[in-house]
């Protein structure tokens, strides 16, 4: 591998951005917003705790396949902009696996989460490990029974998508949910570290 992490992180972490009139940041070629990660972990708590215990698979999903349509939308961005030209792409010698290894470092350079891949098989599975994300605040979770970093897992899913999906499709109707992740560990649950394994979609359209 001839990605340079360390090098990325240190790089893209002093980036300043500054939100419009609108609260939007113009960054990697999209359009993001900023805002408290409690907004976010408030939003999806209350969602999966309001339900009917027999909704709360079906209330996930939902939370997964938003992280999973904006990492792959937004995740393109970051591959194509001219921040990634400038620093990531003189390092890529072999893609794409050298891409996803890139994209994970701008991630965590960006502070959604403090995550690497621990393991590739090209094409098949990816397994990431993340030491630190806003999913895992222990301040308003403590210890959960059940994973909870629904954004973390269709990232990882989308990133794959990018990789080994095909080419981009902006529509989102090819490439887009090739791959599923299946989170194993979580900080949120009393883990050392959260883990989320990408493979394959085996039983069809959308299923994580």
């Amino acid at each position: 591998m001839s990605i340079d992490r360390k090098r990325i992180i240190d790089a893209l972490s002093k980036i300043e951005v500054a939100g419009n009139d609108n609260g939007l940041i113009e960054g990697f070629g999209v359009l993001v917003n900023q805002m408290p990660t409690t907004f976010w972990n408030n939003f999806a708590e209350k969602l999966v705790s309001k339900v009917d215990p027999g909704l709360i698979d079906a209330t996930e999903y939902l939370l997964i396949n938003a992280g999973h349509e904006c990492g792959y939308h937004t995740g393109y961005g970051i591959i194509t902009s001219d921040e990634w030209n400038a620093v990531v792409k003189p390092m890529i010698e072999k893609a794409p696996e050298d891409i996803l290894y890139g994209a994970f470092a701008v991630f965590t350079a960006w502070g959604w989460a403090d995550c690497e891949i621990v393991e590739l098989v090209p094409n098949q599975r990816m397994v990431v490990r993340a030491y630190d994300y806003y999913e895992s605040d222990p301040v308003k979770f403590g210890r959960l029974e059940r994973p909870c970093a629904y954004m973390l897992r269709g990232i990882s899913a989308a990133f794959m998508d990018l990789a080994y999906g095909g080419p981009y499709d902006k529509t989102g109707k090819k490439g887009l949910k090739t791959f599923t992740c299946k989170q194993t560990k979580g900080i949120e649950c009393g883990d050392a570290y959260g883990e989320f394994i990408v493979v394959r979609a085996q039983a069809g359209y959308g299923q994580y």
